[in-house]
């Protein structure tokens, strides 16, 4: 399925599964789509295996965390989760090198809590793992502190209009 990209989300220079300076990081983006949805693209490495072949399975948990809990942030970036709970059922392995989609939504919010899900999805349309999160909003500087500036968040901008996503199977 094809979808219109609204918006790109900012970065972080350390984080490991967005984090452009960080080697071992999976450098992955996120882009707002028309659906109300986040899509993660990652490509992942050799690097991020458990068994030869096989991404980690924190490595999966971590993608999905990051893509529930941003996606809370569609339509206002100054809106910020921290995970209260994440639940995570593992269908398929995720191999490395390969391009994957992580894709997040919310499905319940109120002023203090919000809850979503999100699937992985390799390149042929297999539903590789599911999540079920909840998080607490949270004001940045009480998450981060003050550590947390334009040289830690910005934007990484790309001429991406539209992103195919596998069809799920």
């Amino acid at each position: 399925m094809i979808y219109k990209v609204l918006k790109k989300q900012n970065i972080g220079k350390s984080c490991i599964v967005c984090g452009n300076k960080n080697e071992l990081g999976l450098k992955s983006d996120f882009y707002e789509l028309e659906n109300g949805e986040l899509v993660c693209v990652c490509n992942t490495k050799d690097w991020h295996q458990s068994y030869p072949g096989r991404v980690h399975g924190g490595i999966s948990a971590a993608l999905l965390d990051e893509t529930i809990g941003r996606a809370v942030s569609i339509g206002d970036d100054q809106v910020w989760g921290v995970t209260v709970s994440l639940e995570l059922k593992y269908k398929k392995p995720v191999p490395t090198d390969e391009k994957i989609y992580v894709v997040g939504r919310i499905t319940k919010e109120n002023r203090k809590l919000f809850e979503g899900t999100g699937e992985i999805i390799l390149s042929n349309g297999d539903i590789a793992a599911t999540a079920h999160g909840k998080y607490m909003k949270m004001p940045i500087d009480m998450i981060a502190g003050e550590e947390f500036g334009s040289d830690e968040w910005f934007e990484n901008p790309d001429d991406v209009e539209y992103i195919e996503i596998p069809d799920k199977k």
